[in-house]
């Protein structure tokens, strides 16, 4: 995303207003099939179609292959990255407490 920023409004209007559209879309099916939403997930509802159409906008007509860098160096960077955070998720899961027994 820094690598590619467009300070351009309309990019970021139209983000949001498809993020406002399908978030509220998403928050309404779900409110149907539960009587409450957590903060988290309500707030997810609005995030995740903010970044999709932010990214796509940001990347088009740069050579990405679906979500995929054309740049190596960019790829080696993520696949990095994207290791680093599975291992330290396993270092947590493995040092982590016992769960308390219940009674």
């Amino acid at each position: 995303m820094v690598r590619y920023f467009d300070p351009d409004p309309r990019i970021w209007m139209t983000s949001a207003g498809l993020a406002v559209v399908i978030g509220i879309a998403l928050t309404l099916n779900a409110v149907s099939a539960r009587a409450s939403l957590q903060p988290w997930p309500l707030f997810r509802f609005f995030l995740t179609p903010f970044c999709v159409s932010s990214f796509a906008a940001l990347v088009k007509d740069r050579g990405f292959l679906l979500i995929f860098s054309p740049r190596w160096g960019e790829m080696a960077a993520a696949a990095v990255a994207c290791a680093g955070l599975g291992a330290l998720a396993l270092i947590a899961r493995r040092t982590a407490p016992p769960p308390a027994a219940a009674p």
